[in-house]
């Protein structure tokens, strides 16, 4: 079954048009009523279908209590979910605005630009996870577990970050350190009582869009339990090396701590999250990228850069 052969599960009344093609295919798609929705074809072997299902749950309880994320659409039989080709299909409401931004793009030199569009997002992340405490999980709901073992034990999610094709002999010895040093942080911040629960898992620019003043959050696939400062990181991550990041992870943690009422998750804590998120990417591309791929080399020397700072 084709991307419009599950789009017609929908109803759709026009030929799918493909968005993206990364973890997922991602379509936009109109359906019989007017209304613009976004089809995916999710990447086999990825997530369950118990998982997916999972994740749509809590973003249907995420939009009813008013957030800004889509809303998950049943198809004409009624269920959640379809089969395409082998590969599981959803859709979701169609979200406007522009992204946040990107990876490759500096954020403006502008203070005040810069302290009110990331103390936003401080505060939509924080009412997000505040949202999250009040609700019960249903029985049987699977998501990914986005703790130590995921991302530093034997076998990470993402990947053995350390054994990344494209990082030198000295800089894989550095990266086997840093691992060590990273797994002991991680398991003081457990035993501490970190405050762990649903995260998005993936805040970068692109899964933030902006519509005049206002903040949306798209593309929950990696939602599991995790370590909520997580989700801060993953916000902040992309700006390594930005002339604003330290403006921005500043607003950011503020917007945070004045919406949920907490103590302001510390630079240094910050810091050490975005590190984490530098080495599950330089695992994670070692799966979608051939090893001569420049992407290759960009994660791995972020991931060093990262090491060496938590090394010293």
């Amino acid at each position: 079954m084709s991307a419009a052969d599950a789009a017609r599960r929908w109803g759709a009344v026009e030929e799918p048009r493909l968005i993206k093609d990364r973890e997922n295919a991602v379509y936009e798609i109109a359906l019989k009523d007017g209304a613009r929705a976004a089809l995916r074809l999710h990447r086999a072997g990825y997530q369950s279908d118990a998982a997916i299902r999972s994740e749509l749950w809590w973003m249907t309880r995420l939009a009813d209590a008013g957030l800004p994320v889509p809303m998950p659409i049943q198809a004409l039989d009624g269920e959640s979910l379809a089969k395409s080709g082998g590969r599981t299909a959803s859709v979701v409401s169609w979200v406007e605005g522009d992204q946040f931004g990107d990876g490759e793009t500096l954020l403006p030199a502008d203070a005040e630009w810069v302290g009110a569009r990331y103390s936003a997002l401080g505060r939509l992340i924080a009412e997000m996870h505040d949202v999250t405490d009040a609700l019960e999980l249903p029985e049987g709901f699977d998501r990914p577990r986005w703790g130590r073992e995921a991302y530093t034990g034997p076998d990470p999610l993402w990947g053995r970050f350390w054994e990344n094709p494209a990082l030198t002999v000295e800089e894989a010895d550095l990266m086997h350190e840093a691992r060590e040093r990273m797994d002991a942080s991680l398991a003081t911040f457990e035993r501490d009582g970190a405050d762990v629960g649903l995260i998005h898992a993936d805040l970068l620019r692109e899964n933030v869009l902006v519509e005049g003043e206002d903040l949306s959050i798209i593309d929950f696939d990696d939602c599991g339990f995790g370590f909520r400062t997580y989700d801060l990181a993953t916000a902040l991550v992309q700006g390594i090396g930005d002339p604003m990041y330290s403006a921005a992870r500043s607003a950011l943690c503020s917007g945070y701590r004045q919406a949920r009422h907490v103590a302001s998750p510390l630079a240094d804590d910050v810091e050490l999250f975005v590190a984490l998120r530098c080495f599950a990417s330089a695992g994670w591309i070692m799966t979608r990228a051939d090893p001569r791929d420049p992407k290759m080399r960009f994660y791995a020397e972020r991931a060093v850069n990262a090491a060496r700072l938590l090394v010293g």
